[in-house]
């Protein structure tokens, strides 16, 4: 199996970073394509695999990630449309870009599988939201899902969902990074020096994230389980209440949902 990548940047590096670890595909199948002769050095460097400027030489692959920006996306399918055949498989990683508008650039029915992953791949802890297009085999899904799982783990969806799983994990990053400095941010104001700051407060979410995903339990439960009556904790929620902490969330959410449906 042949891999293909059109674009080297964060995501992509992370997608094939957790293949090459978990041993799927070996480097010297693997072939990238990229703008720039040093990106293309280093992920050469990095992982051993095979590089080019020109991106008609990456369309050749079984399975070709389209990693580009997303407004990137119409001037690099028609480049290649000519090289695609009905046995590939197209794997797009851009927000906003539905399955219909792809085959449409494209300009004939092909093997589509529309993905939204999140950056935590680049440690192994991503999330991709996945949804073939109808002549996609369960097969094919499933060699895609294992390539994804390689840097996380996978969640098959319908398309009409792909639009709201951008904010909600695909751009959720950034929030919780926002968190996480606030919270260090308010230890060193305590005291707390702000290299320990930033551990405790990344640490304290990690765990709290594996809680979730452990136990079962509600999200509310387990926040009930920290705020002791007349305590510190439920203090500090009452504060963040106040300030619209929730509702905040919600509002910056709904803009992140709007600007991808606007991005069709």
């Amino acid at each position: 199996m042949k891999l293909g990548f059109i674009g080297c940047g964060n995501m992509a590096t992370a997608i094939i970073g957790g293949i090459l670890r978990k041993r799927l595909v070996p480097a010297d199948q693997i072939i990238v394509s990229a703008l720039h002769q040093e990106t293309l050095s280093k992920a050469a460097e990095t992982y051993g695999v095979h590089t080019t400027q020109y991106n008609r030489d990456v369309a050749g692959a079984d399975i070709l990630f389209l990693a580009v920006k997303p407004q990137f996306y119409e001037e690099v399918i028609r480049e290649i449309s000519d090289c695609i055949t009905q046995h590939q498989v197209i794997v797009s990683i851009a927000p906003g870009k539905s399955i219909a508008t792809i085959t449409d650039w494209f300009g004939k029915k092909i093997k589509l599988i529309r993905t939204m992953p999140n950056t935590p791949a680049m440690v192994g802890e991503g999330v991709t939201a996945v949804c073939p297009s109808d002549n996609v085999t369960k097969k094919e899904l499933q060699k895609v899902l294992s390539l994804f799982n390689a840097c996380g783990t996978t969640e098959v969806m319908p398309e009409r969902l792909l639009d709201a799983v951008v904010s909600v994990s695909g751009s959720s990053p950034a929030y919780v990074f926002m968190m996480i400095e606030a919270m260090a941010d308010g230890a060193v104001r305590d005291g707390i020096p702000r290299t320990q700051a930033y551990r405790l407060a990344a640490q304290s979410v990690l765990g709290s994230a594996k809680m979730v995903l452990e136990t079962g339990k509600h999200p509310g439960e387990l926040k009930d389980m920290v705020c002791s009556p007349a305590g510190t904790t439920i203090e500090a929620v009452a504060a963040l209440e106040k300030a619209g902490f929730r509702n905040a969330i919600l509002a910056g959410m709904k803009a992140c949902t709007d600007k991808t449906k606007g991005m069709a």
